[in-house]
């Protein structure tokens, strides 16, 4: 069933399985193949197949199942240590270290016992000639665990001290343990700079930066390095979420969810993997998981969810309520059986601790794909008694509504609309019920007209005709709104000639008079903005609203009270005036008097302390200046209407302008920053119930723009999270193209080479129906590439063989001959042999013809110069892919007929490099160089040398600085030295 009839097969398997995703099924083939071991009555494929098992085990769910094959292998090295090659007697020592840590996280486990097992790892390792190095830091675990503060300090020390030798864990495993230690003694940015090595690349493991990542996150958070925070947890989780066994790992991911207003991916985090709240083959782990679900469930429930159902253990629904006693209980419980066990409370108060933690970030947008929180259920508290009586409450209410309408601050409206509940049975004056019912009328939008009608009765009433003109102009106004410009029109006349009247008997003032005349311009401009014909206005109608924002502009420019401040009102008239001729200006086709007219009512309404209604303008402005080219003038007004907007700007809005922002900062090639806008507009987006729409195209921008930077993981986890939610109907099919060849770009730099394909031969296939023809050619040879990265051989040819096709068909010579040369090297490894290097030679040869023929055509001098470059670099190719088509096995003979054919191409190549003269020098001296080694393998030292010396002349003067200069010089040298040893000059 298994096909282990040999070592060599068994050996395979083992391999095999080693790259299979860690889990049960992988756990029980290598106990499989042990029983395969077994029978072979082959000692070292036992001790191996040992091995192997118990590597498995510890990267997995059932880490408690590595104790037996070790202590079988300790068996077996006392009884026969003969039996045991260097490599394995090294892997004995080696998983000494696992087993220690593995018997802390197992409760059951006596410590007496496991400080038995430090001593034997200590004795055998001293046998051994190994360094304390490993040692120590096995002890540093035990203390650590167990709360003996002075006693892990102690080894810490000394762990340091000790040499570094082949038992050592490797840097990067190290470095996290000492980080996680200054971490624990409340030393966070020491943790951070001794992670930074880590963190940045110079060191990896199988499991770095997975750990280190995920152990950075709350420190950040602690910190205020929210960024770094944010793009750790996207990077991170992409390399925890496919390994089983980094549930202690993923746990750090649910807390940062927690702690940083992300509760809603945390549920998410939580449905992906279900078998983590039952797993018990690591109780430690299990106890760092449930105590992190406890912190997220007693985080739901503090914000009123504690009802909402969320991911739990299987076999019955759970609420966030229900979930975080029962994940308490199991913690505690857990600490408990590890605090008996080591007779301290330390796991314990660490448990503790980390569930009690408060929140270090009300919301930290993360870019990703996500629900927004839920509301919370309203909670009903019982009204105090009040402690004046309601006739003063009243009065304050009344006072306050008056302020906020006076200064046209936000939330007038609302106050007013208090002032009318609380007015419920009050007899109130008349002017006090013409003013709740205007503002009543105001929150009614359309349906207000008969509101208005009756705040002028009430207005009149009350002795202020010039008010009553304006509401009953404010009700025409409403009546345009609805789309009946002519009865608009018809019903403001009254209002406009009766005000203009009490103005000219002073029997109103210019507030009044201002507010109908303002009425009466917005009624015209509708009429401008909602021409049936859907082109420009006519000159009239286009005339009549300017003039009647020339008479608002005439009343109110230049008010000011005797030894007053302007009325904010009427400068509010006065930038709205300015607003509107930029709208005609608009509709006449002049943009530049747009832009600057628009720019003269954001800084009108600024100066009048009302920055809030300036928004408008702002980005209207900015939208007409990058349509103009003028990208520093969107720039800015965009800014501005952030900055201006303040937190008066709803969730759509703000959501708008942020991408606005971000899409021109990109043009301009500031990324990061842009990065930062395309974050904040994700964010807005999802809290405005936008998700799926504005907030996808958000992504999508934002996991260009990290991509732009390198940021590969954590654009990929955008692009990923964007995927779904973009489509061809709502994005266009240009966007979803876009993003999933992004995608396939960041998946090829992480080296998930399959995935990438996948992402890209699905954005060709869209390209496929597209008019243009390039992007599906790019794309198509793209995926080619990848699917070789993935060792899908056959599948890359056709993938070149596609790509290729398409690249004849748009005449792009240089497409054609990059897939014919791809296709030769991977016919190159073709079986059988032979036949994979005939196919080899016949497409290169392929390529060649297609340079030279596109050469005979071609006048273009810049384009001679390119296709010459593709024919020297096809030449050196060929010659590479000769001198590698032979084994090193081959007969002499069939080795020097392949060399000789691989210099031919390759001095070729130096020749077409040549004729490009010094800007190919570079090119061409790699070449000769490429010749060169070729010459001496024929033993041809003289031709060698030769070429050597031809290479160091090149470069005679040249500027040492260079690198390549450098490089190619050294090589030189080193061809000329081992030619002149051996002809003895």
């Amino acid at each position: 069933m298994t096909g282990i009839t040999d070592f060599d097969a068994l050996r395979r398997a083992m391999a095999e399985n080693s790259e299979e995703p860690e889990g049960p099924a992988r756990n029980a083939r290598a106990e499989q193949l042990l029983a395969e071991a077994e029978k072979l009555d082959v000692p070292l494929a036992v001790i191996e197949a040992l091995g192997h098992q118990l590597k498995v085990y510890n990267y997995s769910s059932e880490k408690d199942k590595m104790f037996v094959p070790f202590a079988r292998l300790l068996r077996m090295w006392d009884e026969r240590p003969e039996d045991f090659d260097e490599y394995e007697v090294h892997s004995l020592h080696w998983v000494f270290k696992w087993v220690s840590s593995g018997m802390l996280g197992q409760p059951h486990i006596p410590l007496a016992s496991i400080e038995k097992w430090l001593a034997e790892m200590e004795h055998r390792y001293r046998l051994a000639g190994h360094s304390e190095r490993a040692v120590r830091s096995a002890e540093f675990s035990v203390a650590s665990h167990v709360g003996d503060l002075a006693r892990a300090e102690r080894a810490y020390t000394a762990w340091l001290a000790a040499d570094r030798d082949t038992m050592a864990d490797c840097h990067a495993c190290e470095l996290h343990s000492q980080g996680e230690w200054q971490v624990e003694r409340g030393r966070d940015a020491e943790a951070l700079d001794l992670w930074g090595p880590v963190l940045e690349g110079e060191f990896t493991c199988a499991h770095e930066p997975h750990t280190v990542l995920a152990s950075s996150l709350a420190p950040l958070l602690r910190l205020g390095r929210t960024d770094e925070a944010r793009a750790h947890h996207l990077r991170g989780f992409r390399l925890v979420r496919p390994m089983e066994s980094m549930r202690g790992a993923y746990a750090d991911h649910v807390e940062f969810c927690a702690l940083s207003g992300n509760e809603a991916r945390g549920l998410e985090l939580l449905a992906e993997r279900p078998a983590y709240f039952t797993d018990s083959g690591n109780p430690r782990s299990g106890l760092e998981f449930l105590s992190a679900v406890a912190l997220l469930m007693d985080r739901l429930t503090g914000l009123g969810l504690g009802d909402q159902r969320v991911p739990g253990p299987a076999g019955r629904s759970w609420t966030a309520r229900e979930l975080a006693v029962h994940a308490r209980v199991e913690t505690l419980a857990l600490a408990a059986r590890f605090d008996e066990r080591n007779g301290t409370t330390h796991i314990g108060d660490r448990a503790r601790a980390r569930m009690d933690q408060l929140p270090l970030v009300e919301r930290l947008p993360l870019g990703v794909r996500s629900a927004a929180r839920p509301a919370a259920a309203p909670v009903t508290v019982p009204a105090a008694a009040p402690e004046t009586a309601p006739e003063k409450d009243l009065a304050a209410l009344l006072a306050e509504a008056r302020r906020l309408s006076d200064t046209l601050r936000p939330h007038a409206v609302e106050a007013w609309l208090a002032v009318a509940r609380a007015s419920e049975g009050v007899e109130l004056a008349a002017l006090d019920r013409a003013e709740i019912a205007d503002h009543q009328a105001m929150d009614r939008g359309p349906e207000g007209v008969a509101l208005f009608e009756r705040a002028a009765e009430l207005y009149a009433e009350a002795g202020d005709p010039g008010e009553a003109c304006a509401a009953r102009a404010r009700a025409a106004y409403v009546r345009a709104l609805a789309g009946d410009v002519d009865e608009a029109l018809a019903a403001v006349t009254g209002p406009y000639d009766e005000v203009l009247a009490l103005y000219a008997e002073d029997a109103t003032g210019v507030r009044q008079t201002a507010g109908v005349l303002m009425s009466r311009a917005r009624v015209l401009m509708r009429g401008v903005q909602e021409d049936p014909s859907g082109e420009s206005p006519d000159g009239a109608v286009l005339a009549a609203a300017e003039a009647a924002v020339r008479e608002v502009l005439a009343l109110v420019e230049g008010q000011r009270p005797p030894g007053g401040e302007a009325d904010v009102r009427l400068a509010a008239r006065a930038a709205e005036g300015q607003a509107m001729l930029a709208e005609l200006a608009l509709r006449r086709g002049d943009m530049e008097t747009a832009v600057r007219l628009f720019a003269r009512a954001s800084a009108a309404f600024v100066a009048a302390g009302l920055p809030w209604f300036a928004v408008e303008y702002e980005a209207r402005s900015a939208g007409l200046a990058h349509h103009l080219g003028d990208i520093a003038e969107a720039e800015r007004a965009l800014r501005a209407a952030l900055e201006h907007g303040g937190p008066y700007l709803e969730a759509p809005g703000r959501a708008q302008l942020h991408l606005q922002l971000a899409e021109v900062l990109g043009g301009r090639g500031r990324s990061q920053e842009a990065a930062e806008h395309a974050l904040e507009a994700a964010h807005w987006s999802d809290e405005a119930g936008e998700g799926p729409t504005l907030g996808a195209w958000a992504r999508h921008q934002l996991g260009g723009f990290l991509l732009r930077q390198g940021r590969w993981a954590e654009a990929a986890e955008v692009l990923e999270s964007a995927l779904p939610d973009l489509s061809a109907e709502t994005h266009g099919d240009g966007a979803v193209v876009q993003a999933k060849w992004w995608l396939g770009d960041c998946l090829s730099e992480l080296g998930e080479h399959r995935a990438a394909a996948e992402r890209r031969l699905q954005a060709a296939e869209i390209a496929r129906h597209w008019p243009e023809q390039h992007d599906h050619a790019t794309l198509a040879h793209l995926a080619a590439e990848s699917l070789g990265q993935a060792g899908l051989h056959t599948e890359a040819d056709q993938a070149y063989t596609r790509a290729g096709d398409l690249w004849r068909s748009l005449g792009n010579v240089h497409g054609l001959v990059r897939s014919l040369r791809a296709r030769a090297w991977l016919a190159l490894r073709a079986e059988p042999a032979d036949r994979g290097t005939d196919g080899a030679r016949e497409l290169m040869s392929a390529a060649i013809e297609e340079c030279e023929a596109a050469l005979l055509v071609t006048d273009d001098e810049e384009a001679r110069q390119r296709l010459t470059g593709e024919l020297g670099h096809t030449h050196r190719q060929f010659g590479e892919l000769l001198a590698r088509s032979v084994a090193e096995e081959a007969e002499d003979s069939a080795i020097q007929g392949a060399f000789e054919d691989a210099l031919t191409q390759t001095a070729e190549a130096v020749a077409v490099f040549a004729a490009l003269g010094d800007g190919a020098v570079h090119t061409r001296t790699a070449a000769e160089l490429a010749a060169g080694w070729l010459e001496a393998d024929l033993s041809r030292p003289a031709d060698a040398a030769t070429r050597a010396r031809g290479v160091l002349k090149a470069y005679e003067g040249a500027d040492d600085g260079d690198e390549t200069v450098r490089s190619r010089r050294a090589e030189a040298r080193q061809l000329l030295q081992l030619m002149e040893e051996q002809t003895g000059e």
